[in-house]
């Protein structure tokens, strides 16, 4: 049971229709996703200002170009996909060439949701930084998710299509400008995190000199707890990368029919640590 494809278990019909119902799902999640920036926009400029105004709206107005970016991805790759199927089906219906093509299909299923799920989290995450609930990284990590799994839809949608095709070569352009867009993302993050901290922590003006040294000592105990805890997040990382790569290998398609794959976990030649200075 455990080595039948998944696909046995779906007839022609439903796997046919889950192709199209879920490409209309992750363009709703887009279109819902555009939504939410807008409103948090207006939430940004009713209940902050002065820097952290000029910061939300920065990394707001990224995520919002981010979605459109998104949004015409996902529209190029339907059209895309239509072509495929019509210049592949002959005599058969849409439904048995979705079912013939099923490893290729469930391709597609998978790389939409990934899409989409990934933009549902970019805005949760922005959300929670405007409210200062959430964190900085996360939209960073978040944006990398994007540009992982438009990649893999991009993937997907090639291995069928004709080199020639016009839409490929238009998803290719929308792929790079998602890449272009997700950068934007992480910058005006990076950015506005910068700005923010400076301007709530470093202010030391009113300190003692006591208070100071031990400051100083507090800070030194952190950045050694830090860096132990960031050397076993990234063993655990690797990890999840391996255990995450053993799952997907078993239901996906192989590398060489253009699937991204999990990058592989840092070598532990560069988690070295930098020398701590001493003091005289």
């Amino acid at each position: 049971q455990e080595l039948r494809p998944k696909s046995l278990d779906i007839k022609q019909e439903e796997l046919g229709d889950m192709v199209e119902k879920e490409m209309a799902s992750t363009s709703e999640a887009i279109e819902d996703a555009v939504r939410r920036i807008e409103e948090m926009m207006s939430q940004a400029r009713n209940e902050s200002s002065g820097v952290k105004l000029e910061v939300n709206e920065r990394i707001l107005n990224s995520c919002t170009d981010l979605m459109k970016a998104i949004r015409l991805l996902v529209t190029t790759s339907t059209n895309l996909q239509k072509e495929i199927v019509e210049s592949g089906r002959g005599a058969a219906t849409t439904q048995e060439f979705y079912a013939k093509n099923s490893r290729w299909t469930e391709g597609l299923i998978s790389a939409s949701k990934a899409v989409g799920w990934a933009a549902t989290q970019l805005v949760e995450s922005a959300d929670r930084v405007v409210l200062h609930t959430g964190k900085y990284e996360e939209l960073i990590v978040c944006s990398h998710e994007i540009a992982a799994s438009t990649a893999q839809l991009v993937a997907a949608s090639k291995v069928k299509a004709e080199k020639s095709s016009r839409n490929l070569a238009r998803l290719q352009e929308c792929s790079r400008n998602v890449n272009e867009m997700a950068a934007n993302v992480v910058a005006s993050t990076k950015s506005g995190q910068e700005q923010i901290e400076e301007k709530d922590t470093m202010d030391f003006s009113g300190m003692s000199l006591i208070k100071l040294k031990k400051e100083e000592m507090e800070t030194q105990v952190k950045v050694l707890e830090l860096e132990k805890r960031l050397e076993g997040e990234r063993v655990r990382l690797g990890e999840l990368r391996k255990q995450h790569y053993v799952l997907a290998g078993g239901c996906e398609d192989a590398p060489e029919d253009g699937e991204a794959r999990p990058a592989p976990a840092p070598r532990r030649g560069i988690l070295k640590k930098p020398p701590i200075a001493q003091k005289p």
